[in-house]
């Protein structure tokens, strides 16, 4: 096994960055992470407080996957809870890759996915979407990609992060029953972001693993939350693996609260799609060419990405330098609320206007 992997960046808030600049944690809006900025359900904070916090949590979260069950229309057996995705994708590569196997990720995407292959020393082959065609997804491309050689494992973050981009559910299908001795992973930690778009978890393909994120939609980010849907002897690998009471009681109790107040998530997502709506016909009057997306967040091509981080950041705004995706001349937008929107539009016009003059 790799020895010496190197750690992904994210998105988020970094405390000991924000302690060298001497800005409080209070003082910045948070552009970079692609969460529901509008805040949990009260039902939540009630269950929250309502948790004995002197009770082991339920190793195996049975009330929590009964509800998710409900709400998928899959057996429980077929759903195992993590502290969050990352865990999860990390146990997938722990399961299903031995070294010298080969995956198939397509890029730009979340960098766990390469993290937890070269922890098991597999083979890392990618597809890459590109600005040229607004990161769009070709299947045919990554169909005769898959042809090349015997892939174990595919990633598929979809919607992709941080292109915002879906890829055909007819299409996933169409793959996976192509090539039917490949795991496809598909994370859909973004789908409720995106309006009437269908789960892979419908198709029932037995060489399909679903990645499912409560953290980021029901606005729970400090709890840490997710869940994968599969065959019942994939999810089994799983289950074999992860740590013992890897899901905490408070996540426990928020996630069952929050599936149980779906007029909270759907009110609240129906607002921050105006709000992405507004930000874009903002920046595109400042002069910018945000690239179409079809969720809440959006790449902005930018000069130099890490530079107009770091110009933004003493104004109390964070967004995310985009180059960690390979991506250095774009940044990564969440939109927040209103008033927020409109701070960050106003930092945005200054670094126009002092751009202008120089």
């Amino acid at each position: 096994m790799s020895t010496h992997i190197e750690p992904v960046t994210h998105g988020a808030l970094d405390f000991a960055e924000l302690e060298r600049l001497g800005i409080h944690p209070d003082d910045v809006l948070d552009f970079s992470v692609n969460s529901n900025p509008f805040g949990a359900s009260p039902q939540v904070r009630q269950a929250i407080q309502q948790t004995p916090l002197e009770r082991y949590p339920d190793r195996e979260s049975i009330a929590l996957r009964r509800a998710l069950s409900q709400r998928l229309n899959v057996p429980a057996e077929q759903i195992v809870v993590g502290n969050g995705t990352a865990e999860l994708i990390q146990l997938t590569a722990q399961a299903f890759l031995q070294k010298g196997e080969n995956i198939l990720i397509a890029e730009p995407t979340f960098g766990e996915y390469e993290r937890s292959a070269r922890l098991m020393d597999s083979n890392i082959d990618r597809w890459r979407a590109t600005p040229e065609t607004g990161f769009i997804p070709h299947p045919d491309k990554i169909q005769k990609k898959l042809n090349e050689r015997k892939y174990r494992l595919m990633f598929l973050c979809n919607p992709n992060n941080p292109t915002g981009q879906v890829f055909p559910l007819d299409d996933l299908d169409r793959l996976t029953k192509n090539f039917p001795n490949t795991l496809f992973v598909v994370d859909e930690a973004y789908l409720a972001f995106v309006p009437g778009m269908k789960s892979a978890v419908t198709l029932r393909r037995k060489n399909i693993l679903t990645l499912r994120s409560m953290t980021k939609d029901y606005a729970i980010a400090a709890l840490r939350l997710g869940y994968a849907v599969a065959d019942q002897a994939i999810i089994q690998e799983l289950v074999n693996l992860r740590p013992a009471w890897n899901v905490n009681a408070l996540a426990q109790a928020a996630g069952l609260a929050a599936l149980q107040d779906e007029a909270h998530q759907r009110e609240t997502l129906a607002q921050l799609q105006q709000e992405k709506h507004f930000l874009l016909n903002e920046l595109t009057a400042l002069g910018f060419a945000p690239v179409p997306s079809q969720t809440q967040f959006f790449l902005l091509p930018v000069e130099n990405a890490t530079l107009f981080r770091k110009n933004l950041l003493p104004h109390g705004i964070l967004v995310r330098d985009c180059t960690s995706f390979g991506l250095l001349n774009h940044i990564r937008i969440s939109p927040r609320r209103r008033e927020e929107n409109l701070r960050l539009l106003a930092v945005c016009q200054t670094i126009v206007s002092n751009a202008k003059r120089k």
